[in-house]
């Protein structure tokens, strides 16, 4: 049936929310919709495939870590399954302020498959169900339902779309190419065919991975070995401690014989050959792009990562490349401690289609099918993490359109989910959207964290997270208060003894008492440190002092950030009439009316975030905006 406007018709079966594709946006859209109370039906082309990691079974980082720990604090699912699935954590940047501290660990692949497979599967109100969706049922401008390749009829309040990279995705490898998903699953090029039909704009995008190889052929005597550095917390605020001995990963680089070998072949890499056309991650480059983009750089990294505790294969991040097999061999093996290295799976390149994000609302649903919401790769971003935090909301805000509620929006001051989303539905994207902390104007009050004293109210107030773990979540809060309060409280005279632990810190002495809060801003000391002078202390978990300890330490700019968060909420209030008319308005720009127009955003602050719209339009904006208000047409708040 066409995915166009059809008459009434009768469905096989029916339920309220029905989610295409069960990768890391699927599943969390799936579970957000059924723990809220709604019969879901969740399609995937193959159940063996349930949350894949098809590239790099790693997850974390800057940015992409305070995405996971704002999934959890939530009530997502994401970080209990990394936590209970981990191989390998570490803490990156901690020589760096806490703004872009984050956690980062390696997964097992398999591990985490079967264990999020078992959370759906014992989901109440959650059903999967292995088909490909062909289909969908439009009637009315609103989204009804979906149909199978076999022509079975699925009826459906809402529907979320988050197939990821398999629409009319193709595989490429040197001068090859077919047609098939990642690790070769059958591609989706019906449903792509159906968007186009309803007038949505869609994009061309590339992403790739990177060949693997048997540990056993690894020569661990020239490899920098790699340790974990589990701290006293996991991705998820209810994991205590992750205490499992971790898998060893390993670092090396390319040389200028890898190099020359890339550089002679440069003509046979499906990048540069001109097979693909759409553009690929410009974050998380190929090997042949590094060698491109940085001609002048004599290596690159390699990291050499485990994919699982039941397979000897290892992931070379870092060489990600579209080259012909025989070529990867030869390159791999001039990289030093993997001169014999055996490629298990050869790196390949994947291009697909996907929506342009400015088709979206701020709600994920898109603009011109009512019911109808994407999350994930398909509007435009790359990463598991991404995909998570975008079917969690497009999950709840699903439900909210049943129930007939506002949707839930995050704002960019609020969550690194809100600038992602923000960044989206506000700027669209030119290449596959990679979150990163700079790309976020209030880092220091986005910490990872305090991602619970963030957006854990919020998930308790909308039935995601339990009355236990709130009671749990209160409890730390009066913690960390009352420990801040405390170390304001404590004295510390301007004596001897005071004086000669101070300079063993490297700190100047005192001159006069003062108390431990103030200490504590000073660079060279910390809470662990301070401990001689504290003597009576009680023992708090790891995290609870590390929110305090950030929170005394950089007080003055959280509260600069603080200002600043308050000055734009006054633009993000004011919000603009659904019936307003860009190009009436005397006075835009030709390039901001033709952007207001298709983004049509629905604050000033949004207005003012999208691209061509400078402030001498905003400025026109708001002119309008009060002429309206005068004159009494329209609602503007």
């Amino acid at each position: 049936m066409d995915g166009g406007e059809t008459g009434s018709m009768t469905f096989d079966e029916k339920c309220d929310v029905i989610v295409v594709g069960a990768g890391h946006a699927g599943c969390e859209a799936a579970l957000a919709a059924a723990r809220l109370g709604m019969e879901v039906l969740l399609f995937s082309i193959s159940l063996e495939n349930v949350a894949q990691m098809p590239c790099n079974p790693s997850v974390g980082g800057p940015g992409k870590g305070h995405l996971v720990r704002e999934i959890d604090a939530l009530g997502g699912e994401m970080a209990r399954c990394i936590d209970a699935t981990a191989l390998q954590v570490r803490l990156l940047n901690t020589s760096k302020g806490p703004a872009v501290q984050s956690l980062r660990a390696q997964v097992d692949r398999n591990l985490y498959h079967l264990r999020m497979l078992q959370t759906l599967s014992n989901q109440p109100r959650l059903r999967l169900n292995e088909a490909t969706v062909a289909d969908l049922v439009i009637e009315g401008g609103r989204v009804r339902g979906v149909i199978n390749q076999l022509g079975r009829r699925y009826g459906a309040e809402a529907v979320i779309l988050c197939m990821g990279p398999y629409l009319a995705s193709r595989v490429h490898v040197g001068h090859r190419s077919f047609p098939a998903g990642p690790r070769g699953q059958r591609e989706a090029s019906d449903l792509g065919q159906t968007l186009r039909r309803l007038g949505l704009r869609l994009m061309r995008f590339k992403t790739g991975t990177s060949p693997r190889v048997h540990a056993r052929s690894l020569d661990t005597s020239r490899l920098t070995l790699l340790e974990g550095e589990y701290p006293g917390y996991g991705f998820s605020f209810e994991t205590r401690r992750l205490d499992r001995p971790p898998l060893p990963c390993w670092v090396t680089h390319t040389t200028a014989r890898t190099h020359a070998i890339i550089r002679k072949h440069l003509h046979d890499s499906a990048m540069y050959s001109g097979a693909i056309q759409g553009p690929g991650p410009r974050y998380c480059p190929s090997i042949e792009a590094k060698l491109v983009m940085f001609p002048d750089k004599d290596r690159h990294l390699v990291f050499i990562e485990p994919e699982g505790v039941h397979t000897h294969e290892m992931y070379l991040a870092g060489l990600s490349t579209s080259l012909p097999e025989d070529i990867q061999i030869e390159f791999v093996r001039t990289v030093p401690g993997l001169e014999r290295a055996e490629i298990t799976r050869f790196g390949y390149a994947i291009e697909y289609d996907c929506l342009d994000p400015l088709e979206l609302e701020r709600s994920l649903q898109l603009k011109k099918v009512k019911g109808l919401f994407a999350a994930g790769q398909i509007n435009g971003t790359t990463g598991y993490e991404e995909a998570a935090a975008q079917g969690l909301m497009a999950g709840i805000n699903a439900v909210r359109y049943i129930r007939g509620e506002e949707p839930v929006i995050l704002d960019r001051s609020q969550a690194y989910i809100g600038v992602l989303i923000d960044d989206l539905v506000s700027k669209g994207t030119a290449e596959p959207y990679r979150m990163m902390t700079s790309r976020a104007e209030y880092r220091l009050l986005l910490r990872e964290d305090t991602a619970d004293r963030r957006l854990t109210p919020l998930g308790h107030s909308l039935g995601l997270i339990s009355p236990e773990r709130f009671a749990a979540f209160e409890k730390k809060q009066r913690q960390i208060e009352a420990e801040k309060a405390r170390l304001e409280a404590v004295r510390v005279p301007a004596n001897e003894q005071t004086a000669a632990f101070l300079q063993a810190m490297g700190s100047t002495p005192l001159t006069q008492t003062t108390n431990l809060k103030e200490l504590l801003r000073r660079p060279e000391l910390n809470y662990e440190t301070l401990a001689v002078l504290d003597p009576e202390r009680e023992v708090l978990e790891e995290e609870t002092v590390r929110v305090v300890e950030n929170d005394l330490r950089y007080a003055g700019y959280i509260e600069r950030q603080q200002r600043q968060v308050a000055a734009q909420r006054r633009m993000e209030e004011r919000r603009l009439p659904e019936d307003i008319v860009y190009s009436e308005i005397g006075g835009l720009s030709l390039e901001a009316r033709e952007k207001l127009d298709r983004v049509r955003p629905q604050t000033l602050g949004q207005a003012a975030r999208i691209s061509g719209v400078s402030p001498a339009d905003i400025a026109v904006l708001l002119v309008h905006l009060e002429s309206r208000r005068r004159q009494g047409r329209g609602r503007v708040e």
